[in-house]
């Protein structure tokens, strides 16, 4: 592969963290954190639009995040109506298009067809793809792979001896993005050093960048600052 090093990525995906302990310094109640965050989330789309990134990916609500507090989970299922309400007229006017991963099956209706809306208006744009993971989990991704793959071996349409990285790869929830599928930089904010169940076979080579930055506090400088540390960066791929 070619070396990357005065490359911009082409995908960056983000841990977006920090919105509780953000509002919690503030002696204010953690949902003011994710309003916050909401609105940090739109300058940072804007922001990698002007770089020419051409996937952004953003970890929006996990499958462990059902476990929060009801009040917090139902806060955040209604933070997609504030964002497409007030934003995706500038999603549309920078020819955004939005997609998502995750299974939806399980969030409220009014949230599944809030995120419809966003898809639908924003089908024909043929700019940055704003990838949003919402009720998503690596694990489980690779799991209703696996469980898709076998199913084929099992109807016959496919010989076990031919399943392989490209194969799996065609399984997963990013294979729409195409070239673009696995992110070359992965950026977390508020200082945790781990995955949190993300992207996990995407992230196999990408770039990782955490700075301790609470998410609300994450500026378009600091998004700038992540993509020239990946400039300065050799990508090997596990070679020499």
């Amino acid at each position: 592969m070619q070396d990357t090093r005065t490359d911009r990525p082409h995908h960056v995906a983000i841990i977006m963290d920090g919105n509780g302990r953000w509002a919690k310094k503030r002696h204010m109640p953690r949902v003011f954190g994710h309003k916050k965050g909401v609105e940090t989330l739109k300058k940072i789309t804007i922001r990698a639009h002007e770089l020419g990134i051409k996937v952004l990916t953003v970890y929006a609500f996990s499958t462990e995040n059902w476990s929060r507090p009801e009040e917090e989970v139902n806060f955040l299922m209604k933070l997609p109506k504030e964002f497409f309400d007030s934003f995706l007229p500038e999603l549309i006017k920078h020819n955004v298009r939005v997609i998502t991963i995750g299974n939806p099956s399980r969030l409220p209706q009014e949230t599944q067809a809030l995120m419809q809306e966003g898809l639908d208006r924003t089908a024909a744009n043929t700019g940055m793809i704003l990838n949003i993971a919402l009720n998503y989990g690596g694990r489980q991704e690779l799991v209703h792979a696996s469980q898709a793959i076998a199913q084929q071996v099992l109807e016959g349409q496919l010989d076990p001896s031919a399943i392989d990285e490209d194969l799996l790869s065609q399984y997963l929830m990013t294979h729409p993005l195409g070239d673009y599928q696995d992110p070359d930089l992965m950026i977390r904010t508020s200082g945790e050093l781990r995955l949190s169940n993300f992207l996990l076979w995407q992230l196999a080579y990408s770039e990782f960048y955490f700075t301790d930055v609470l998410w609300p506090d994450f500026t378009p400088a600091e998004f700038d600052q992540a993509i020239e540390a990946y400039q300065k960066r050799q990508r090997r791929y596990g070679k020499v």
